[in-house]
This record gives structure tokens, sequence and C-alpha cells, in this order.
């Protein structure tokens, strides 16, 4: 089945002009031209144009999103990728939700406003204290200066690379795949790229490389984006293979 530009364009609620200009980008070139010079797109080109929009509303510029379609070509990972970030996208619009019905009630019952209740879900923020807990105030300063310095584009780009890694990790555990397998180790590689980036370009030595694998067991919400516990001590093993070979 085919759809012409005009139908894609309702159906979608892009304009035929947008579905041209990234034709001339090459992001979504159409299936087919007819005689008469009109495209023509078929569902291939639809689950394109989807993952286009998805990426999109993560805040992604077209140049980042023609980067990450040439490096995901498999549609039903990338689109569990998608999924996984608009899940996780659900939580924290929940956390708001749930943050604004406590200041209403609050307010209606002339009751104490807690300020940690009015803010929850705004912002990475919300885990500082436990950051510097557990690694410093230093690295809090320096993690935050850098996710601030990311922009909108940056932060989407990072949060969709932690949604690929995961969703990696979730696969190969799924397909029994050995932790220690190269493949799964290019993804704690890619793991562990994401982590010295995201405490401001500073490598985690193997002992706070192998605590962070710890804390992702020990702690549900970190598990969770690791398909539960099981799932956890997967990457966790994965992070001790690479951590032995690659770290010590």
């Amino acid at each position: 089945m085919e759809w012409s530009i005009q139908q894609l364009a309702r159906l979608s609620g892009v304009t035929s002009r947008t579905l041209r200009h990234y034709d001339d980008l090459g992001l979504l070139p159409p299936t087919r031209v007819g005689a008469n010079g009109y495209r023509h797109y078929d569902q291939a080109a639809l689950v394109r144009l989807q993952r286009i929009l998805l990426l999109r509303e993560l805040g992604l510029g077209l140049p980042a999103i023609a980067e990450v379609l040439d490096g995901q070509t498999d549609d039903v990972a990338a689109l569990t990728t998608h999924r996984l970030l608009l899940e996780q996208e659900r939580e924290r619009v929940d956390r708001l939700i749930a943050s604004v019905t406590t200041t209403i009630e609050r307010l209606e019952g002339g009751e104490e406003l807690m300020a940690e209740e009015a803010f929850d879900g705004f912002d990475h923020t919300v885990y500082k204290e436990e950051v510097e807990q557990r690694w410093g105030a230093d690295a809090y300063a320096r993690s935050d200066r850098w996710w601030r310095g990311l922009g909108s584009e940056g932060q989407a780009a990072f949060r969709a690379e932690a949604a690929a890694i995961q969703t990696g990790f979730a696969a190969a555990h799924a397909a029994g795949t050995p932790a220690g397998d190269p493949a799964v180790q290019a993804l704690a590689a890619r793991h562990y790229a994401w982590v010295r980036a995201g405490w401001g370009d500073v490598a985690p030595s193997a002992e706070a490389y192998l605590g962070l694998g710890d804390m992702y067991v020990a702690d549900p919400r970190f598990a969770k984006h690791y398909g539960g516990a099981d799932g956890a001590a997967y990457v966790r093993e994965a992070m001790g293979v690479y951590a032995a070979s690659e770290l010590a």
C-alpha cells in the first residue's frame, strides 16, 4: 500500500512542504516518484517518518536525527528505544502532575507547602543530595555544569543514547547472549563512555564503575531501566567484564 504526499501530510499532521524538505535533506526520500512528479510513500517510509517525528518531539534537530537514523537501522529496536524514552517522559510528567496536585490540595487545605514537593519532576536536581552523598559535591557540581551546558538538543541526545544502550542490553539479555560476548562488551564500552560524559568527562575508576553496577541492582529506580533486578544483574556482569579487561 502506498500513500501520496498529500495523504501522508494529512495523516501525520506535517505539511507537504515539510515532507519535501525532509526529502531534500535525505531524511525521508519517497518510495517512488510517479511520471507526474508526485511523491508516493510505502509502509517503511511511514515508520521512518514516525521515528523522525518522535525524535523531533524529544528535542533533536534535523542533523542529529539524521545521525540517529543512519546509526540505528533496525526499526523495531529503534522504536523500542523511542518507547522507553516516552515511558521515562511519562514518568516525569506523572511526577509533575502529582506535584501540582499536592500543591493544590495543600493550598486548599491551608497546609504548609513543602518545597521538595512543589518542584519534584522539574529537573535532574531532584537527585542532588543523593549524588553528593555518594560521590561528593564536586562530582555533582561538575556534572550539573556539563548537563546545563548541553542545551535541550544535547540533553535529548544524551537521553536517546541512554535508551539505546538500555534497549541493547535488554535485547542481549533476552537472547541469552553471554555478558562477555563482543557485542555485549561493545554496549558496555558505550555505557562507560556515556557514564564518563555524565560525570563531566571524568573517567570513572574501575571501583567507581563497579559500584555503579551494584547500585543498578540494589536500587529499583535504576533496575527498572534494565528490565528489573535480573536485567540489572546482567548489565552489572557486563560492566564487570568490561572493567576487568579495560579498566584494570
